[in-house]
């Protein structure tokens, strides 16, 4: 589904992508892990085209996206769900799907009733703006979102910044009913319970390069591992 080589991007004079090298095939969660400012969020935002890269390749399904701008990168079929959310404040949660179902219609199999299947509580809320609503709610809009556009890939940043744990739980809930429809998603987080509930592999980001990847499994069995990569025990 997704296959980069040698990505390099960053900010201005700066490089914070070294050469990435990192493959995803369709319907795997692949989690990605790292200490903070590694270049976790720089990989998303270029993989989705709001970075653009010095050098390197991003394909898609074979579809060359290196240096595209975001709405080509989305229509390729890469939807983004943003740390922080990023919702509209003044729109409501039936604004909000409308104008994602507009792009994602006869494309797959998230509808707005589906969607909401699949996150009841944003039902409860609909005529509600996004900006009355809690930050699990506001996470979870973000999540519809993006599935309403139908997409064959979604990056996830940081989906559980900010949330309570049970939140943390319906997040992974919906992330796991996502892939029960065959979406391959890359799953950026600093919550590793989190990360290993969902993730089939885990890759480890560290200056720039991915520097570890394994099963999930595997990794959690080896904690010397995530204590020499993320600090942890």
């Amino acid at each position: 589904m997704l296959e980069v080589r040698g990505l390099r991007s960053g900010y201005r004079r700066s490089t914070v992508l070294q050469g990435i090298d990192l493959d995803v095939a369709a319907g795997q969660v692949l989690g990605l892990l790292g200490r903070n400012g590694v270049g976790k969020t720089t990989l998303v935002h270029t993989l989705m085209g709001l970075v653009t890269p010095s050098a390197g390749t991003v394909r898609l399904e074979g579809r060359d996206l290196a240096g595209r701008r975001p709405d080509v990168v989305a229509r390729a079929g890469v939807a983004l769900v943003p740390q922080g959310r990023r919702v509209w404040a003044p729109l409501t949660v039936t604004e909000h799907l409308d104008l994602a179902a507009r792009r994602g219609r006869g494309r797959g199999p998230w509808d707005a009733p589906r969607v909401l299947e699949l996150l009841p509580r944003l039902g409860e809320r609909r005529r509600h703006a996004a900006g009355q609503l809690s930050g699990g709610e506001q996470q979870m809009l973000a999540i519809a979102r993006a599935l309403l556009t139908n997409p064959r890939l979604v990056l996830m940043d940081e989906p559980s910044d900010g949330l309570a744990p049970a939140v943390v739980d319906l997040v992974g809930h919906a992330i796991s009913g996502m892939k029960a429809e065959g979406t391959t998603l890359v799953v950026v987080e600093q919550d590793l319970h989190l990360a290993f509930a969902v993730a089939d592999e885990i890759a480890v980001v560290d200056k720039g390069r991915v520097v570890h990847r394994s099963p999930t499994q595997e990794f959690r069995r080896d904690s010397s591992v995530a204590h020499a990569l993320l600090g942890v025990a």
